[in-house]
């Protein structure tokens, strides 16, 4: 292919669209650009507004930095306009939509997409997250330490860790059970530090009332752990964050609860055995579950400890986020303020076989969620492809496994996250040239909307993964290029607690990547710490990391690189 095609790019940022978040029957102005010298004799932009193809003739409207902008009217007369280039040249005709430049008519499943009245959470692309997991990172305040044998799970007491550094339990041993007394004080104590850092946003593993340390177990949505420190404590938190300039999304599973929820009450731990559905089939909240007429019930990924939510229920429906004292919206009003939901396995949220709710619950979701904020972020767990998710009317984003965790980590030297579980699949010692690496990025973005684009929540770790630092399949430098990256792609960055301090662990299990923040250590006068410091930091510098546009430049063999622009604004990373 002629080498000038590498200068053709368009996007939906300002740069390229006059109104990036157009108003429904109001006219844009589309450009492109590419090389000055560029063979070509017309440039158009098709569309196809209400099912009939539309092809309009672009104008060279300026000159700039060796490039030429052609620009043409697009009017918005549907909720979401999609669109591509013809580019036509002597004795050729190219097409260029979000994912490539062909020589052939390409499918419309990659044009560039333009949505109507969408609200886009626009502090998102601007921000740095940090991701806590609460009990193993600072405890503020020990009067609120859960206390050995303070009550039993499953015939298992809960254990309070004396020894902040001490190793976490396996399982087997602890049943996710093991406290070691980290608390929102606590986060509140270091907003300092996160300052320092750079960061700007703090996600939250659940903070809601449930017996193990992960509380994905709920047993009752509308309080806070008093073990956290109660509502209270969140409300100060907020607060604090806030003042500083900083926002604030919680973590929780609205698929399922614990058994021990108020609303099932199997075995009666925390709550009179009148209420909840297990016991009572009378009840009202016997309906927000799958029962057989044997008691027995539907388990989500055959866990008997967490019972599946039916959403075939209005009733659930309306306390969940419906009613105007609903769950999801009770946090988000004052004194909370919280800026957004992470929702727990939200690829299979609704989803149960003959009963498909999914896609009708979701937008559901969001107009209520958007009702009380609408500034506030919509992100969703899902290891895999969820384009579908990703149209301007369900989620802003998800956690952005499958187009940045799995393949730069697979990239640097680790198997992929989702198919590891699959020896065969992993016995194969394939290693991953930047070649995949471009594909696995470039087919996950275009098939989004490029607004949609700029709330991706990239990740290299979680609170689900092994920390890719405690890995013996990659070093250090590899490491430090896959932390760049992450930091460079479009979207927003996210720092799980304790990779910059190189916090210890180990790979075995989802215990090793929940050890205690090691406070007791001078982590911030390492490289690793100024590492994160610095890109955290070289984003709030300017536009072209947080609203520029991207590009991969180059990708052979084991080499990778890519450049974010805004203007004259550009950097490259390689």
């Amino acid at each position: 292919m002629e080498k000038w095609l590498e200068s053709v790019y368009s996007d939906g940022s300002d740069r390229f669209v006059s109104s990036p978040s157009p108003r429904l029957g109001e006219t844009v102005t589309v450009s492109i650009r590419m090389y000055k010298d560029a063979p070509v004799k017309h440039v158009f932009i098709r569309s196809v507004p209400n099912g009939g193809q539309n092809i309009t003739e672009c104008r060279r409207e300026r000159e700039e930095n060796g490039f030429a902008v052609y620009s043409a009217p697009l009017e918005m007369c549907e909720n979401r306009m999609h669109y591509h280039f013809i580019l036509v040249c002597e004795g050729a005709v190219y097409y260029y939509n979000q994912k490539e430049i062909t020589s052939y008519v390409p499918d419309d499943g990659c044009d560039f997409v333009l949505l109507c009245d969408y609200v886009q959470p626009d502090w998102v692309k601007r921000a740095v997250f940090y991701q806590i997991f609460p009990d193993r990172f600072c405890n503020g305040d020990r009067s609120s330490d859960v206390k050995s044998g303070e009550y039993s799970l499953n015939g298992f007491d809960c254990i309070k860790v004396e020894d902040w550094n001490a190793v976490p339990m396996s399982y087997e041993q602890g049943h996710c059970l093991d406290f070691y007394g980290g608390d929102l004080r606590g986060v509140k104590e270091k907003i300092p530090y996160l300052k320092r850092l750079g960061v700007t946003a703090v996600y939250l593993n659940p903070i809601f009332l449930a017996p193990s340390v992960h509380k994905y177990d709920c047993i009752d949505y509308f309080h806070v752990d008093p073990h956290f420190g109660a509502d209270e404590a969140l409300a100060e938190l907020s607060a604090a964050l806030h003042e500083n300039g900083m926002r604030l999304i919680l973590d929780i599973s609205i698929n399922h609860t614990g058994t021990a929820h108020r609303w099932f009450n199997r075995d009666g731990l925390f709550f009179p055995k009148t209420e909840g559905g297990y016991n009572n089939r009378n009840s009202d909240e016997r309906s927000f579950y799958f029962f057989n007429d044997d008691n027995s019930y539907l388990e989500w990924c055959g866990v008997p400890d967490l019972p599946t939510l039916n959403y075939s229920s209005e009733k659930l429906r309306d306390v969940i986020y419906r009613s105007g004292d609903s769950v999801l919206r009770k946090w988000l009003r004052p004194p909370y303020n919280i800026d957004g939901w992470r929702f727990d396995v939200a690829d299979v949220f609704a989803r149960n076989n003959a009963l498909q709710l999914s896609h009708e619950l979701w937008p559901e979701i969001r107009r209520a969620i958007r009702e009380e904020n609408p500034q506030a972020y919509i992100l969703a767990e899902h290891w895999a492809d969820c384009a579908e998710y990703l149209q301007g009317n369900e989620w802003d984003s998800a956690m952005n496994y499958y187009g940045c965790a799995r393949p730069v980590r697979q990239f640097v030297g680790e198997r992929d996250l989702y198919l590891s579980q699959n020896e065969a699949i992993c016995s194969a010692g394939y290693k991953m040239t930047a070649e995949d690496l471009k594909a696995r990025i470039s087919n996950n973005l275009s098939r989004i909307p490029f607004a949609l684009w700029q709330n991706q929540f990239n990740l290299l770790d979680s609170h689900d993964t092994p920390r890719l630092h405690n890995s013996s399949r990659v070093n250090a430098e590899e490491y430090r290029g896959a932390v760049m990256l992450m930091f460079a792609l479009v979207g927003c960055p996210n720092i799980y607690y304790g990779d910059e301090a190189e916090i210890d662990g180990e790979t075995g299990s989802n215990e090793g990547c929940r050890y205690p923040m090691p406070w007791d250590r001078d982590f911030e006068n390492t490289e690793r710490f100024k590492l994160f410091s610095t890109l955290a930091r070289l984003r709030q510098s300017g536009r072209a990391l947080t609203e520029g546009g991207m590009k991969i430049i180059y990708a052979e063999g084991g080499v990778f690189a890519l450049a974010r622009f805004y203007g004259d604004e550009i950097y490259t990373v390689l």
